[in-house]
């Protein structure tokens, strides 16, 4: 995956870089100068993954974005085996709808089964990042939704087994969507036996009462309340 990064005074990208195994996106680009401003789009496919975000140039004052630690979920003078290095691209969305923002609960094929997270998975061979997020909806809660913009990029890096009990040195890429649902239907799963247990609309009151995964809790804090109401209306 690559970012790309535009300034309002300069005609051309003022900043390309490649993410590499274990990067941090925010920290890559700071340690070029540039901090991200917003992001404004998602494009390629498969390795030629884009991100584009207004930049502005880091000063003296500016805070150095928060590092997260690479964790280790194994005793690895116990396992006997290099952990296989992987970077998987993912996208997810905060999905709101006139029934409240939708969530899905993590299955016990996952790391954290019973904990909430947002609609959304990997990228798949040929799949845009746009395209990902609305099959994983589909799949995961059998909603239909419309993406309204692109608004973070998380990382995540540890060491520990995959659900098929590979052990990896593993990064998760995280991009962020926003989307509405206008005409939304009671949720089901449809992707039986995967890492989605269930899913579930749930109140713009009660969502922050529930064990969300700690990226997931970050981007509905940051994102579900710059959903407009307006956007909710309309019909398929």
């Amino acid at each position: 995956m690559r970012i790309i990064g535009v300034h309002h005074l300069a005609e051309g990208p003022v900043v390309d870089v490649r993410i590499g195994h274990g990067q941090d996106p925010h920290q890559l680009l700071w340690r070029r100068g540039w901090m991200i401003s917003n992001w404004m789009s998602a494009s390629g496919r498969d390795d030629e993954i884009v991100l584009t975000a207004r930049v502005a140039q880091r000063s003296t004052s500016s805070r150095m974005p928060r590092h997260h630690a690479h964790r280790i979920h194994v005793d690895l003078s116990k396992t006997g085996v290099e952990p296989i290095p992987r970077q998987r691209v993912a996208a997810y969305a905060v999905v709101r709808s006139p029934m409240g923002v939708l969530g899905t609960v993590c299955s016990r094929r996952t790391a954290v089964p019973g904990r909430w997270q947002l609609p959304g998975g990997g990228v798949e061979s040929g799949e845009t990042p746009s395209e990902a997020v609305i099959r994983e909806v589909l799949e995961e809660a059998d909603q239909r939704i419309r993406i309204l913009r692109v608004v973070d990029l998380q990382s995540d890096h540890w060491i520990g087994n995959s659900p098929t009990g590979v052990l990896e040195d593993f990064q998760a890429l995280r991009i962020i969507y926003t989307a509405v649902c206008p005409d939304p239907e009671p949720p089901r799963v449809l992707d039986v036996g995967g890492t989605t247990e269930s899913a579930r609309w749930v109140s713009m009151r009660h969502w922050r009462s529930l064990p969300w995964t700690s990226s997931a809790r970050s981007a509905l804090d940051k994102h579900l309340a710059t959903i407009a109401d307006s956007r909710l209306s309309g019909s398929r």
